[in-house]
């Protein structure tokens, strides 16, 4: 009979390096080195450039759990993000991530499901169990529910802001927005404009809509109805089905570039010309944008420009920030963010029109 070889012993796991490993590697106290990886003041950058080299060599990464209760944080933003593939919140979902990274703290995103009921509070319910210093919810819509919050932890919007929430950003870029987009085309000549409108239980929606409406109050026009869609490009060919068979329709602005698209294969499908016979915008300037037939005018939103804006700020209002250190001067207004290309144009002369000629 063969002897039995024994197995080989298994090897004792290496204790993963720890800060006294990083301050005996880079020449510094322990305390140095904790100052670095909690990222506070009084420390030269050569000094910190010397720890941080030292943790890369030894794979050093900081305890998150070990750090709260040292420090009393986490480093860690939590974000409540619609869980969607739409270009406007999965961009600012991106763009607040890059943030976070580039400012050396970790993010914890919490995905939502629209028209689930507390959706938005079982999120921040979850990422508070996690242990986060704050929670941002990056595209706000009204659940009709309060969220029950700890008042330790703040609570912060990029957008419209919940009652519970603070905004980080100030203005109001979408209804401004929205409402220079309606100008451009009021300017052109058209009588009045239509507008494809977003699901109403979003505030951005709302506020779009609040834009389009105040541009004809503003010259003493009343606005038509507008028809509220779902975002999607087949919500937008819906409703440039409806709008096809009414000749006083020579101008439409979509809360977002995807019902946009739809809205123009509609009256393309229907021999009706963009723009000789009806104007469109969007909102977003989604990739594909520049490159439609026609290239579509739309409204360009910056979202990595808001995203560094909005975590600065909040970064200067947790606990343990520097003291007196200076809120980030906001980025200078960009009157510009209206980006014109060939889907807008004059109203056609209707002197020699047959009404609904195009409309069969």
């Amino acid at each position: 009979m063969a002897p039995v070889t024994p197995p080989d012993p298994v090897p004792a796991r290496r204790r993963p390096p720890g800060m006294t490993d990083v301050a005996r590697l880079a020449g510094v106290s322990q305390k140095t080195v904790s100052r670095v990886v909690n990222n506070e003041r009084y420390v030269s950058d050569g000094v910190r450039e010397k720890v941080l080299r030292a943790a890369r060599e030894l794979g050093f990464r900081p305890n998150t759990a070990a750090r709260a209760l040292i420090t009393g944080r986490f480093g860690r933003i939590g974000v409540v993000a619609l869980g969607t593939a739409l270009y406007g919140p999965a961009s600012l979902q991106v763009a607040i991530e890059r943030a976070t990274r580039a400012a050396g703290i970790s993010v914890m995103i919490a995905n939502t499901v629209e028209g689930e009921p507390d959706s938005i509070g079982g999120a921040v319910d979850w990422l508070l169990h996690q242990g986060v210093d704050a929670i941002i919810i990056s595209e706000p819509i009204d659940e009709g529910v309060e969220l029950h919050v700890d008042p330790s932890v703040p609570i912060y919007s990029v957008g419209r802001s919940l009652p519970q929430a603070e905004n980080l950003l100030t203005g109001d870029f979408n209804a401004d927005a929205t409402r220079e987009a309606v100008e451009h085309l009021l300017d052109l000549g058209h009588e009045r404009v239509w507008h494809v409108a977003g699901p109403d239980s979003w505030f951005a929606a709302r506020e779009r809509v609040d834009g389009w409406r105040a541009a004809h109050e503003a010259r003493g026009i009343e606005a038509p109805e507008p028809i509220e869609g779902d975002w999607t490009p087949a919500a937008g060919y819906e409703a440039g089905r409806r709008l096809l068979h009414d000749p006083e329709v020579t101008a439409v602005a979509c809360a977002n570039d995807d019902m946009a698209i739809g809205l123009i294969r509609a009256y393309t499908e229907a021999g009706i010309a963009v723009p000789e016979r009806v104007s469109v915008t969007g909102f977003d300037d989604i990739p594909a944008a520049a490159y439609l037939t026609p290239p579509l005018t739309t409204v360009r939103q910056q979202f990595e420009t808001d995203a560094i804006l909005g975590l600065g700020i909040l970064l200067r209002r947790l606990p343990g920030a520097p003291t007196g250190a200076p809120e980030p001067a906001a980025p200078p207004p960009d009157v510009h963010r209206l980006v014109v290309r060939r889907s807008t144009a004059p109203p056609p002369n209707r002197l020699d029109e047959e009404p609904g000629k195009d409309a069969r």
